[in-house]
């Protein structure tokens, strides 16, 4: 299952452009190393004051991710980017955000359907394996318990599939 991480720089004031172009070209490079399947740059609108640059970056698991971070590669690239910026923050994406990840989100409708496609289901399996379990138990603790189930089902299960199986139709025009 892929993963996906998500990296912000603070970029040291007057360092913007050349941390930019040194990120355009690592980021380009980083595609040599297998397991890596995304990478893009997100920088502040023209006339924004932020100095932050967000990183995302999809590996195609686990295994990859960490040969990709302990590769001499990265660890050379750190050592460039830490004289340009403020320690990062990375963070591995799991939840909703990580399932529409990809070059470009699809429109709000499309995941809306997406969406619905994994929900559907998931609350109909659920209300017929844990339903008739939890059926005794007060009405706000069964509601809790359905919902925590789904949330879980959704995050791990259902949705990396759904958007596995509708990429094409998520991100056609």
């Amino acid at each position: 299952m892929p993963i996906h991480v998500a990296i912000t720089r603070k970029v040291l004031p007057g360092k913007e452009n050349e941390f930019k172009e040194a990120l355009r070209r690592f980021l380009g490079e980083s595609f040599l190393h297998g397991g890596v399947h995304g990478a893009g740059m997100i920088t502040p609108l023209p006339g924004d004051d932020s100095r932050e640059i967000g990183i995302l970056r999809t590996f195609a698991d686990e295994a990859e991710r960490d040969a990709f971070y302990d590769s001499k590669f990265f660890k050379d690239w750190e050592d460039y980017a830490a004289t340009l910026t403020e320690e990062p923050v990375y963070r591995q994406l799991t939840g909703l955000e990580a399932w529409f990840r990809a070059s470009g989100s699809p429109p709000r409708w499309k995941m809306a359907i997406a969406t619905l496609c994994g929900v559907y289901p998931t609350s109909l399996f659920l209300s017929f394996t844990i339903g008739p379990l939890i059926q005794p138990l007060p009405q706000v603790i069964r509601i809790f318990i359905t919902a925590a189930s789904m949330v879980g089902l959704l995050t791990w299960v259902v949705m990396p599939q759904i958007t596995r199986i509708l990429k094409k139709w998520l991100h056609s025009q």
